[in-house]
């Protein structure tokens, strides 16, 4: 590390140009190939897969991505003659869009039942060729054009569906503006240098602009979603400051204790460089780590987010040396020049509020470890109550036409005619509408049914459809629950004595066993990124201890973090202040991705925490002394780096979607509990209360393990060249 950042010291020209050159070219062949983001994603062997591909093969035409057309009128009645010209006419149009299969209208025999009893509202279903991923949203959007024609002053139009949210859902804002303006506002008040917050901003954004042309070309390849970029970008930027942030501040520290500007610099990569490596290695096993699930959108978005995490960490140990080079003395502000000229170098160590916070810990550290774990326990009671699932369309923003028709619909004909269930039944007796009718008459019988209707098929056909339509909305609990009642009791007693096999589809369902399969991989998936940032740890502290307490320390976090989302967006508290919607179940791939980002974050944090301990204990084998310095050491630089994390996932709350949102909660509130409850409380006091044995491991383990050191001890400083002779320190 100390040969490469030398390298890149000296040639700073060099590596700037190839840092540009590789922006200009990606950010040239990203726009030149357009994206591919795909949001398809496929659940073999579920239930409701099973009744899309029977589906899809007894019905090709009208087995596509389904949405609706609403309309509602404030006087008279949608059967009235303007209404229904103008409606028909309309409908003529989209029918006859190239994307559009068919067009089921209510003024039709097939949907009489599409027209509410007050006569005030109906919808018509329209059938698009091809499941989502399929289509093109250039042809979606023109059928949202011919159908808002329609409107007029007592006549509302609106549209609602997977596709029709895809085309209308709000472009990403400015939330990484937003952000990167707090981070620079932090970076001016920890480092009093207009020069030293530069240097973070540049890299961070230079390595996230790489990164996201990167995906735009990966995205061809692979299986990308549209929500990856948007992931990808909060935790890129994330980690890019706060990575640079680290060795910024170990090469301030450097300076200040006397060392040339390039000694400094070459020291810092060396050290704090190293442990900018390590963790981002564990952030990339995290994230990557959602490749033992097996699910194409959720590989997409951990592989998207490792790539940028990568450049994040190429730009801090490449790019960032070169920038200290041209930068030289300035990284400090003009106060520490003014003093490091009249007084000498000095250890910043042991100065300010983080040393006396340290040695207040060394002092009480059962106390303070019984206030951070009660503290973790009331904010995880939450999370006892967690429900996964799928927010419904009725979440989107009020202004949308698709909050809008959900809501008519809701109105007009019960709040389960949002998201439909569909009974695929399989005839065994072609023809046999004898157990077809009677699995209607049984499911119209059920609590939680609002109404069943057989759709029409043709005579003699071997798949019979059953819409079924709930009396509560699609992401309420008792939607799954009838969900679960359908397949596990009613089904099975229609199935037994009848040539009949029936599947329990439609896109409620498919979101309700999206989350059955993501909850049941959740063990393994936990299981494997804790078991990797064990061994990590293990061997790069030489301890039982400390990769343990970090494993526990990841799991207390989470669970605490967990709290404040359902807490939010499960019970509601503060929903409608924020404008994310009504209270509705969690979203069933949060969980997976956000344990991924914030095992990998918490990782980041014990790792410049311990590796400073660990110096220390390697140089005396003083544990008080080792946990008191690192902890005074790098205190104000986790806690600085955390407030830009918060502040950054923070700006992504008031995206205007949901999932963003909860992402944007959730990991703020979970970097504030472990930045500031576990880091500065409860790890440094256990690792007092836990001795010399934070350090232990058996022999015979240690001469198995390999050596990797995170930090090694310091080297006596090397002399610089002549031509690079320390000149006095400029203080203007």
């Amino acid at each position: 590390m100390a040969g490469l950042a030398r390298w890149c010291y000296r040639h700073r020209i060099v590596v700037v140009v190839l840092w540009v050159v590789a922006l200009l070219g990606l950010g040239a062949a990203g726009t030149a190939a357009g994206n591919g983001y795909n949001d398809s994603f496929a659940l073999p062997g579920t239930e409701s897969t099973k009744a899309l591909d029977l589906l899809q093969k007894a019905f090709p035409d009208v087995a596509g991505e389904s949405d609706t057309i609403v309309w509602h009128t404030d006087s008279g009645s949608v059967k009235d003659a303007d209404v229904t010209d103008r409606i028909n006419g309309m409908l003529a149009q989209v029918s006859g869009a190239s994307s559009v299969a068919s067009v089921t209208s209510p003024y039709t025999p097939e949907g009489a039942t599409q027209i509410s009893q007050d006569g005030k509202t109906a919808y018509a279903t329209v059938t698009f060729k091809g499941q989502l991923d399929d289509l093109n949203l250039d042809d979606v959007d023109h059928v949202i054009t011919l159908a808002e024609k329609a409107r007029t002053d007592g006549l509302d139009v609106e549209l609602g569906g997977n596709a029709i949210q895809q085309v209308n859902q709000a472009p990403p804002g400015s939330s990484e503006a937003y952000g990167i303006a707090a981070a620079a506002v932090i970076l001016v008040i920890a480092f009093g240098s207009l020069l030293a917050m530069v240097i973070p901003l540049i890299t961070a954004v230079l390595a996230l602009a790489v990164g996201t042309s990167s995906i735009i070309l990966l995205s061809h390849v692979m299986t990308i979603g549209t929500i990856a970029p948007t992931v990808a970008a909060l935790i890129g930027l994330g980690v890019g400051i706060d990575y640079a942030l680290f060795v910024v501040t170990r090469h301030r520290n450097g300076l200040m204790a006397g060392l040339s500007v390039e000694e400094s610099a070459v020291r810092a990569l060396n050290t704090s460089g190293r442990a900018v490596v390590f963790a981002g290695i564990t952030v990339c096993i995290a994230l990557l780590g959602m490749l033992v699930l097996n699910l194409s959108f959720l590989t997409g978005i951990g592989v998207a987010a490792s790539l940028v995490v990568l450049f994040s960490v190429a730009s801090a140990v490449t790019l960032l040396p070169a920038l200290l080079g041209f930068f030289g003395m300035r990284v400090l502000s003009r106060r520490e020049r003014r003093r490091l000229a009249a007084e000498g170098p000095y250890d910043a160590h042991t100065r300010g509020f983080w040393a006396r916070w340290a040695r207040i810990v060394e002092r009480r550290p059962r106390m303070l470890a019984g206030i951070a774990v009660l503290l973790i326990a009331v904010l995880s009671v939450p999370t006892l109550s967690l429900r996964l699932g799928s927010s419904d369309q009725g979440n989107d923003p009020a202004d949308s036409t698709t909050r809008k028709a959900y809501d008519l619909l809701a109105d007009g004909f019960g709040p389960g005619s949002n998201g439909p269930l569909q009974l695929v039944a399989e005839l065994k007796s072609p023809g046999d509408t004898a157990a077809l009718n009677e699995l209607v008459e049984r499911v119209r019988k059920e609590d939680g049914v609002a109404a069943v209707v057989a759709l029409p098929t043709q005579p003699g056909a071997d798949v019979g459809i059953v819409q079924v339509i709930p009396t509560t909305s699609p992401q309420s609990e008792e939607t799954s629950n009838l969900i679960t009642h359908l397949r596990e009791d009613v089904v099975p007693d229609i199935e037994e004595g009848n040539t009949i096999q029936v599947y329990v589809g439609g896109s409620t369902a498919i979101f309700d066993d999206f989350a059955d399969v993501l909850t049941g991989k959740l063990p393994l998936f936990l299981g494997v990124i804790i078991a990797l940032g064990f061994l990590l740890l293990m061997v790069a502290f030489r301890s039982l201890l400390v990769p343990l307490t970090a494993a526990v320390m990841n799991v207390l976090a989470a669970a605490a973090s967990f709290g404040v989302i359902v807490a939010v967006f499960q019970w509601g508290w503060g929903a409608d202040a924020l404008n994310i919607g009504a209270a509705g179940p969690v979203e069933a791939f949060l969980p997976v991705m956000m344990l991924a980002i914030l095992f990998g974050l918490s990782m980041d944090y014990q790792v410049f925490l311990v590796s400073r301990m660990h110096e220390e204990w390697v140089h005396t084998g003083d544990n008080r002394r080792a946990v008191t310095i690192g902890q005074a050491s790098t205190g104000r630089v986790i806690t600085a780096a955390a407030t830009i994390m918060i502040f950054v996932f923070g700006a992504f709350i008031f995206e205007g979607q949901r999932v963003i949102a909860e992402f944007g909660i959730g990991l703020s509130s979970a970097v504030f509990i472990d930045a500031f409850i576990l880091r500065t409380l409860l790890v440094p006091a256990l690792m007092h209360w836990f001795g010399k044995s934070n350090w232990w491991i058996p022999k015979w383990l240690d001469r198995r393990l390999p050596h990797l050191t995170v930090e090694p001890a310091e080297e006596p400083v090397t002399p610089p060249r002549p031509e690079e002779q320390r000149e006095p320190v400029p203080v203007g």
